[in-house]
C-alpha cells in the first residue's frame, strides 16, 4: 500500500507540475502529463486493497505484513559503483631455505 500511494501522489504531483509548465508546448504537456485513466486505476486499486484488507482477521493481516517485510528484504539491492576489491594479503611466511 505505501508504494500504491506514493506511486498515485507522484503522478499527482507530476500532473500539477506540468500543468503548471509554461515553458512546455501543449503536445509536450499532453504526451507528459499522466492520465485520467491511470490515476483512475491506481485510486480503484487502492480503494479495493483497502476494502480487502478490512475483510481478513487479525491473524491473516498479520501474515500479509510479514510476507510484505520478506519481500522487501530480498527486493532491497544496492546499486552502487562497481568497485575493485584489495588484493588479497598473502599470508605466506617467506622463508630462506
Amino acid at each position: 500500500m505505501p508504494e500504491l500511494r506514493a506511486y498515485l501522489d507522484a503522478l499527482l504531483r507530476d500532473r500539477e507540475r506540468l500543468a503548471a509548465a509554461t515553458e512546455l508546448d501543449d503536445r509536450a504537456r499532453t504526451e507528459s502529463t499522466p492520465s485520467e485513466v491511470e490515476i483512475k486505476r491506481i485510486r480503484t486499486l487502492i480503494r479495493r486493497v483497502e476494502t480487502d484488507l478490512e475483510g481478513l482477521t487479525d491473524d491473516e493481516r498479520e501474515q500479509i505484513k510479514e510476507a510484505t517485510r520478506t519481500l522487501r528484504k530480498t527486493r532491497t539491492v544496492s546499486l552502487g559503483m562497481p568497485g575493485v576489491r584489495a588484493p588479497e594479503p598473502d599470508l605466506r611466511l617467506d622463508r630462506d631455505a
